[in-house]
């Protein structure tokens, strides 16, 4: 059973700004389930790679602390790299700009994750299947019913690793800026600019007779019309 306490190694524990550390690991899932983008963060040959990419989590995946699923092509050239080293995901949500009076504390806040370990290439046939639709499903969730089961072809074509979530670290920014004796004698504006990521209106492709999706539209109301 995964423990609901966050502790991270010495690999992913922060070395400044630890009053931001975040010790509850339904807060860390909390945050795999809101954001949309991870980071992939791997050295392939010479030179390291950091590869955004879309991904999927199963709190009660095979793996130690639970799964965190990604995928590309069977093709790509970070594939046989990441599987033969540890490697370094990333996910982020910006939350606002902090503007204070002084450049120096100009700031952000944020929730963000590292998930540090070495992956594994998921073969087994139904496993796989399951980990692409997380992935989907974390675009809009119930989406995977809507559609028809990937192909044989389409298998073949695509890999899916998956991340042990065991070790793992969550910072959290909140609040307004840092002040330094005498900053409240300066003046100039100074506050908080929320920042939030929005959707807008569904757009059908030209080919599609069917309405929007119900599941589609909540997805919408739930990031938020811009």
């Amino acid at each position: 059973m995964t423990t609901q306490q966050l502790s991270p190694t010495p690999r992913t524990t922060p070395t400044r700004g630890r009053n931001r550390q975040v010790d509850d690991r339904r807060r860390l899932m909390a945050l795999l389930s809101d954001a949309l983008v991870a980071h992939l963060g791997v050295l392939a040959g010479a030179h390291p790679v950091v590869l955004p990419t879309a991904f999927g989590v199963d709190a009660s995946g095979p793996d130690d602390g639970g799964s965190l699923y990604l995928h590309g092509s069977v093709a790509a050239g970070w594939l046989a790299p990441a599987l033969e080293q540890d490697v370094c995901v990333t996910v982020t949500e910006l939350d606002g700009l902090v503007l204070a009076r002084t450049g120096f504390h100009h700031s952000m806040n944020y929730r963000s994750a590292v998930v540090i370990g070495r992956p594994r290439r998921v073969t087994d046939l139904e496993e796989r299947r399951r980990a692409l639709d997380l992935i989907v499903d974390h675009m809009v969730p119930g989406r995977t019913v809507m559609l028809r089961p990937a192909t044989r072809k389409e298998l073949a074509a695509t890999v899916v690793i998956a991340l042990p979530l065991a070790e793992a670290s969550m910072k959290q920014r909140d609040g307004g800026a840092t002040l330094e004796p005498g900053d409240l004698d300066l003046t100039g504006w100074a506050g908080i600019v929320p920042v939030r990521r929005v959707a807008s209106v569904p757009v059908t492709e030209d080919y599609v007779s069917e309405p929007v999706p119900e599941a589609v539209l909540r997805r919408v109301a739930e990031l938020g019309r811009g």
